[in-house]
């Protein structure tokens, strides 16, 4: 047995220059990768202390609190949605606060009334400073017509291609200009039915990623009935409910006697088993004209039977 495991001197030299090997390696790997680390990040912050308002939500970079990593790019806090502010670091509270701030009328109309966001540390606040990019809508008139004329180019001079200052601008010259869509004021509406994502932007709290949601959860449904019916997507911002005005004459309506399985589970109110059990019942007992005949059934209970009463046709 002891010759079993018994290695010849040669061997077990072999094997220490190996194991030595491996050390080696690894310790240069460790050395190096620290050494990327800092130099990638070092790069990024020069890059954003030099141009961030070329940093978009397409192409963040990055920064460390308390260990850990968070996303950063340019943005305007009176019109970023929950998402974003999310990926900038800040806390689901924070966003709370920034959506009942503005819900109530609120504008941050510099970077500088950012910092009085509840929580929000000097590290953090020094780190965004540079990506708040405040609107022309939001800006106080006295910046954008006396101090600041520098703040936007006129539109005659980027059809030429030049600043306000007479230097002609290249491709790479210009610099990127942020427009956002005013705001909606307390007691003003949009219809939920009708309207596009562009719209939709104009309500508080609402951006491009919730009013795209909107929109295709609209087309999914047939139509909202319900102004509540868009907590049913995921995050959706309770406050911005009160902007919203529903026409229940614009609904898309389910030819509940006429549509395959495949057609009618299509619906976010209809999975698998309800539609199969759609189609058998019809072939079963013959068109339904009500859907209290499916009441017996285990797969519509009560609940379910009145949120889905609404969308159905009995053509």
């Amino acid at each position: 047995m002891r010759s079993i495991f018994y290695l010849q001197r040669n061997d077990r030299n072999a094997i220490i220059v190996i194991l030595m090997i491996i050390a080696i390696i690894c310790s240069l790997i460790i050395f190096i990768g620290g050494e990327d680390d800092g130099s990638s990040y070092g790069a990024a912050d020069s890059t954003l202390t030099k141009h961030p308002e070329r940093v978009d939500k397409e192409h963040p970079l990055y920064y460390k609190v308390d260990e850990e990593i968070h996303e950063v790019f340019a943005f305007d806090p009176n019109t970023a949605d929950s998402t974003d502010l999310l990926r900038l670091g800040l806390q689901e509270w924070q966003v709370r606060n920034i959506y009942r701030y503005r819900a109530k009328g609120g504008i941050y109309r510099r970077p500088e009334d950012f910092a009085r966001l509840y929580g929000l540390t000097k590290k953090q606040y020094e780190t965004l400073r540079p990506y708040i990019i405040i609107g022309e809508d939001y800006r106080p008139a006295a910046d954008y017509y006396g101090q600041q004329k520098d703040y936007a180019y006129s539109r005659q001079a980027r059809e030429e291609g030049k600043t306000e200052k007479g230097q002609a601008t290249g491709e790479k010259g210009e610099e990127k200009i942020y427009s956002y869509p005013q705001k909606l004021k307390a007691g003003e509406h949009v219809s939920l039915n009708s309207a596009d994502t562009t719209e939709l932007k104009k309500i508080p709290g609402i951006g491009s990623a919730y009013s795209r949601a909107i929109v295709r959860y609209r087309e999914r449904l047939g139509g909202y009935v319900n102004a509540n019916q868009l907590l049913e997507i995921e995050g959706f911002p309770e406050e911005a409910l009160s902007f919203m005005q529903v026409e229940k004459d614009k609904i898309t309506k389910l030819k509940i006697n006429k549509l395959t399985m495949s057609q009618l589970r299509r619906h976010p109110y209809l999975n698998f088993y309800q539609a199969r059990d759609i189609c058998d019942y019809r072939r079963l007992h013959g068109p339904i004209k009500s859907l209290q005949q499916l009441s017996l059934l285990k797969t519509f209970p009560p609940a379910q039977i009145e949120r889905l009463e609404p969308y159905v046709s009995y053509e």
